[in-house]
């Protein structure tokens, strides 16, 4: 009989059976094995190379599973991420799309029994908000990346900024309204009130009237004789010593100087009727 070769149905058979998902219970983690049955995966866990695996994680079975439940968490988020962004997310759906791959890591390499608790965990981290319903459970990402962190804080920024500028304006508006409030208000009368039960005093001041001259007004001056006794006269009172001067000459008004213009007058033109006649 012939030998099986690449293209005779038992090869391409197994080619077939080889491809897309095989049972979970069938898979070695450690040795990253997929066995299409039990026969053969009883093979395979008593074969050297998976003891000498095995050797190897009895040595330190929690480092292992923290480094397997960090890549599951890590693969997770990632397709989460990418596909989904912030988006409200059926949280199996994710689940599928990461087992989708052949090579993927299996939940039951963690230290969490069932999606259930790997979704919990993420909601106590803060990596995702979590929410649940009759379907299950929802999941959206919270994205903490600094690109993200400063493109919030610039909204914030600016969110802080327009509340400041509508509380300044709502401010000013309102100092308008109370200013344009008083301003409308009626003048009200106020009564006298007197502090004390006290006689009242009344004090009246009487001014000095002011005469008041008329423009361009100049007073004439004396004329030669009325200079000439003037001085003859300040003499006479200069050389008597006998009689001192009780008081200073009082200077003559405005009247008193008309009279004596009027009277030289008078006298000048009877000189000059009597020089005529």
């Amino acid at each position: 009989m012939a030998k099986d070769g690449f293209l005779t149905p038992k090869a391409i058979g197994n080619r077939i059976k080889a491809k897309g998902l095989q049972k979970l219970r069938f898979f070695c983690q450690m040795c990253e094995k997929q066995c299409r049955d039990d026969n053969g995966f009883k093979c395979h866990i008593s074969s050297e190379s998976h003891q000498r695996q095995m050797a190897i994680f009895a040595d330190n079975p929690g480092k292992f599973i923290h480094n397997f439940s960090r890549e599951f968490q890590s693969v997770y988020l990632s397709i989460l991420s990418s596909r989904h962004g912030t988006k409200r997310t059926f949280a199996n759906k994710v689940y599928q799309e990461v087992i989708a791959d052949r090579t993927h890591l299996h939940m039951n390499a963690t230290r969490w029994n069932s999606l259930t608790e790997f979704i919990l965990h993420l909601g106590r981290e803060g990596h995702c908000h979590i929410d649940q319903d009759d379907r299950g459970w929802w999941v959206s990402w919270i994205d903490n990346s600094p690109k993200e962190l400063a493109r919030k804080a610039a909204i914030e920024k600016k969110d802080r900024q327009d509340s400041n500028d509508e509380d300044r304006q709502k401010r000013l508006l309102m100092e308008q309204i109370e200013k344009a409030k008083d301003e409308d208000k009626p003048a009200v009368d106020v009564d006298l009130k007197r502090n004390d039960q006290g006689p009242i005093k009344l004090q009246m001041i009487m001014k000095k009237p002011m005469i008041s001259k008329p423009m361009g007004f100049k007073p004439k001056s004396l004329n030669a004789l009325a200079k000439a006794s003037a001085t003859s006269s300040s003499k006479i009172n200069e050389g008597s010593d006998s009689k001192p001067a009780e008081t200073a000459k009082r200077p003559l008004s405005q009247a008193e100087l008309l009279i004596e213009e009027d009277k030289q007058r008078k006298l000048n033109l009877q000189k000059k009727s009597r020089l005529l006649h």
